[in-house]
């Protein structure tokens, strides 16, 4: 028997990678082919994300993406992990998703962070300064007040579709994250799990603080992080590769990449500073085999007393992250051990 048999959900976060060689089309496309088969191994939400201006990343606009992700499936949640409220108007992002949920009726969850965009020129782009983030929870409230009909920012005006819709919000921890969803009384997505004693204090501090809202009665707890599963620890590790590759090539060149194959990643020569990121990308994910995978996730949710895991994996390989899925699937009893 599953060790997670007593309701822990289990969900998938993609962020739309694009591999070398291949277009953004075909990296959308793919995301919305993953959600396809997450959804038939049994997982409870399939999320994209929020990135602009980002070579390696093709999901610019989550909710765009998350109509054609639900238009593809018919049972798993779909949602945003997340968009960034800092980028845009509230009314605007409660009009997205007020079509979202009127089209996909009890299938959509709104995603919402606070970060701003990585670069000067993309914060000029956008119209937003770094400064933009520090006003997250007033906009939260205001995006939160379209639902209601209760923001009195704009008294005459409403947001159609999406006043009197129930669309579940969560608020992703970055930076003081935890502490408004916990004023808000609002679910509480928090990553990642390398970080274990970071990640207790936040968990401990979000729960103490903690007001029951009309969105939540009580506190409700995602971890998020990456986990790769294999048939070997070996394999698993060599699936974190090409993520971390990219992570020391952005940090050092000031790009971030499209993903490249492992074997190439291996054979190149790095600088003593690449190497350091590198090897520290690689450090500390939950990742081996089905029954490691799990033994690892089963620590981390009684230690957080998390209700679900929101897993992310990225790799060159699109078949082996497919496995890496499935294998997961299995190792936390969503499908059967020899499905």
């Amino acid at each position: 028997m599953s060790p997670f048999s007593d309701g822990i959900r289990f969900s998938v976060l993609d962020r739309s990678r694009t591999r070398e060689g291949e277009d953004p089309a075909q990296a959308l496309r793919a995301t919305v082919r993953l959600a396809q088969e997450v959804e038939a191994l049994g997982y409870h939400r399939f999320w994209v994300s929020e990135h602009h201006g980002v070579p390696g990343v093709a999901g610019s606009a989550p909710t765009v993406l998350a109509a054609a992700v639900a238009a593809a499936t018919s049972e798993v949640r779909v949602g945003t992990g997340g968009v960034m409220l800092p980028n845009h108007r509230p009314l605007v992002v409660a009009e997205q998703f007020g079509v979202l949920e009127s089209l996909f009726p009890g299938r959509i969850d709104m995603g919402v962070g606070r970060s701003v965009g990585f670069t000067d020129g993309v914060r000029r782009a956008l119209g937003r300064d770094k400064d933009a983030a520090d006003r997250f929870g007033e906009q939260l409230a205001e995006l939160l007040g379209w639902f209601t009909g209760e923001q009195t920012a704009h008294p005459r005006v409403h947001a159609r579709p999406a006043e009197g819709l129930r669309v579940p919000p969560f608020v992703l921890a970055t930076g003081d994250g935890a502490g408004i969803a916990a004023a808000a009384g609002l679910p509480l997505v928090i990553g990642d799990l390398r970080g274990r004693e970071r990640l207790l204090r936040a968990v401990e501090t979000y729960r103490a603080a903690f007001r029951p809202s009309p969105w939540a009665a009580e506190p409700y707890v995602v971890v998020a992080g990456t986990v790769a599963v294999a048939a070997t620890e070996r394999e698993a590790r060599r699936l974190l590769v090409p993520e971390a590759w990219s992570l020391a090539y952005s940090r050092t060149l000031g790009v971030f990449p499209p993903l490249i194959a492992p074997e190439r990643i291996e054979g190149l020569s790095m600088s003593e500073k690449q190497r350091g990121f590198y090897e520290a990308g690689l450090d500390g994910h939950v990742h081996g085999t089905e029954e490691q995978v799990a033994e690892a996730l089963e620590r981390a949710v009684k230690e957080t007393g998390a209700q679900e895991v929101m897993v992310t994996t990225s790799t060159y390989d699109r078949a082996a992250l497919g496995e890496s899925y499935r294998r997961l699937a299995r190792a936390v009893g969503l499908t059967p051990p020899n499905a």
